[in-house]
């Protein structure tokens, strides 16, 4: 499994720019950990965290984005597989990793994608077996007396 099967999209982001109580509440109203900071062309230039908000002290109120974001960015590729970035988050006490593709954003895996994704990982793989299964079973004839008698499925 990778990136591309379990990043979020659309992604809330904001600028460097923007007002820093206005990126608080897209962060709480959303309940995000972190958010990234792009520009016009979506690249990511960094990651506004609770913790870099909080750690605005008295700035708080004055203060944009770009005077508190974390630069530069860690991000994932859609390619990236689950494990690495879960590795990844735990290493460097990461909530949420930016995905992007030709250094432009296209998605974004939090901690709850991955739960999500590891969670459900063994039941979707055994319904696709049973899926693959059925079908194999239905192409072939039914071998019972029953069937034998009064039709050839």
């Amino acid at each position: 499994m990778y990136a591309r099967d379990i990043l979020t999209r659309p992604v809330v982001t904001v600028r460097p720019e923007t007002p820093l109580p206005e990126a608080i509440v897209l962060l709480t109203e959303h309940g995000f950990a972190a958010l990234p900071v792009i520009d016009d062309a979506e690249h990511v230039l960094g990651m506004l965290s609770e913790s870099d908000a909080l750690g605005a002290g008295s700035a708080l109120h004055t203060a944009t984005v770009e005077a508190v974001m974390a630069v530069p960015a860690q991000v994932v590729h859609p390619g990236t597989a689950v494990a690495t970035i879960a590795t990844r988050m735990l290493d460097h006490h990461l909530r949420s990793l930016p995905v992007v593709e030709a250094g432009v954003l296209v998605g974004i895996v939090a901690r709850r994608d991955l739960l999500r994704a590891l969670a459900h990982a063994d039941t979707d793989i055994e319904a696709k077996i049973r899926a693959l299964l059925d079908i194999y079973a239905g192409s072939r004839p039914v071998r019972t007396v029953a069937a034998l008698r009064f039709t050839y499925a």
